[in-house]
């Protein structure tokens, strides 16, 4: 007998996709550097970025999840709590300290080809570096100042011949980044700073494989293969199998999504526990561009029309949205993008653009207002409103 295919309307899987995301709840992790632990392990990966017209997108995802966030939350988690730790998925991003095995292999496969990742091969320098860090303990790229300068080989890079150690050591897994100040990244060698004796072993394969697709059915409900594997190509084919194996074991089902011929599955649980409960078009979230909601944009269009634009980098002339629009979520409908900057001085939230998607979308303007006044709160370190 073949294996039953469940439909589903877009309405309901964007129902479960926000509920897998947590933007269904008011505060669905608690609050304080434990909840940053319980929404990284829950969400899988919080996008670092450098863009701080507003705050970094880090705080911003958090602070989406978590009401009464504070920056020193994710600094405890980071350098004390030590129950995360920055590495790449997709981007450089947070990702839990209990899923270091699953990033080891990458971390190998650098070491063995120094050019992955802007990690180019650091040179006799590096055995000293960790010579140097064993003995002072963490350093930053600006604790060096006996370089002798080089001219830049990339936009990213820096004069510094030590930041390309640096970096190498960090994507090789030797260092970790045990502060962030700002974009100001302080290095410990690895072991010392979780307190390892030896580094977890590798996952293999398939272990992988497995972890990349319940990563994406905890936080996406609704999952395609591109979804799964976004940012990481090459895990297609042990993720398709892994998928055929929960299919198989009747704990996973193929979705027949509303108008969408790509092959969708999900939890038979979830398809067995009923629709959604209707969304509450009061509760607004002001969303990060690379909120897990927003960074993948082709599901964001499926699932809810939207096609956002990220224009940071667009010539001002040819940008619609503005320089860091920010979508704005209203139930389960993407209603608005607003260009917004921080005012650090006068500790004021400045709306640069409006966009209105749709009619009747103004008549969110209220909760859109009550949220713009928490979101200023929250950038101006104020308590929540």
């Amino acid at each position: 007998m073949a294996a039953r295919t469940y439909p589903i309307s877009l309405a309901a899987a964007r129902g479960a996709w926000l509920s897998a995301q947590k933007l269904d709840e008011d505060a669905p992790f608690g609050e304080g550097p434990d909840a940053v632990r319980r929404a990284v392990e829950h969400l899988g990966y919080v996008q670092i970025d450098t863009i701080n017209v507003i705050e970094r997108s880090h705080h911003h995802i958090l602070q989406t999840r978590i009401p009464s966030y504070r920056t020193s939350d994710l600094e405890a988690a980071q350098s004390a709590d030590k129950s995360v730790f920055e590495y790449w998925t997709h981007a450089l991003a947070y990702v839990p300290a209990a899923d270091y095995r699953f990033f080891v292999p990458a971390m190998e496969r650098v070491r063995s080809a120094p050019e992955r990742m802007f990690a180019a091969d650091p040179g006799d320098d590096y055995a000293a570096l960790q010579r140097r860090i064993s003995k002072n303990g963490p350093l930053s790229i600006r604790d060096i100042d006996d370089d002798v300068l080089v001219d830049k080989t990339h936009p990213w890079g820096s004069r510094k011949p030590s930041k390309r150690a640096l970096r190498f050591g960090f994507f090789a897994g030797d260092l970790t980044i045990s502060r962030r100040t700002g974009m100001l990244k302080t290095y410990e060698l690895t072991k010392r700073h979780f307190g390892w004796r030896r580094r977890p072993s590798p996952a293999t394969e398939r272990q992988y494989a497995s972890y990349l697709l319940a990563r994406a059915l905890r936080s996406q409900a609704v999952v395609s293969l591109d979804s799964i594997c976004y940012g990481d190509l090459p895990a297609k084919r042990l993720v398709a199998e892994a998928i055929e194996t929960e299919v198989k074991r009747k704990r996973l089902a193929s979705v027949a999504l509303e108008g969408v011929t790509t092959p969708y599955w999900a939890p038979v649980s979830t398809l067995e526990a009923g629709g959604p409960a209707e969304p509450d078009r009061e509760r607004v979230h002001i969303l990060s561009p690379f909120d897990p909601l927003v960074i993948q944009r082709k599901r964001l269009k499926t699932f809810f029309g939207h096609e956002h634009r990220f224009e940071a980098y667009v010539p001002a002339e040819k940008r619609v949205l503005g320089y860091f629009a920010l979508p704005v979520l209203a139930g389960d409908r993407i209603v608005a993008a607003i260009d917004l900057k921080m005012d650090r001085k006068a500790r004021r939230l400045l709306i640069q653009k409006w966009t209105w998607f749709g009619e009747p979308a103004a008549a969110f303007k209220a909760a859109i207002d009550q949220a713009l006044d928490r979101f200023e709160w929250f950038q101006s370190g104020g308590p929540p409103g």
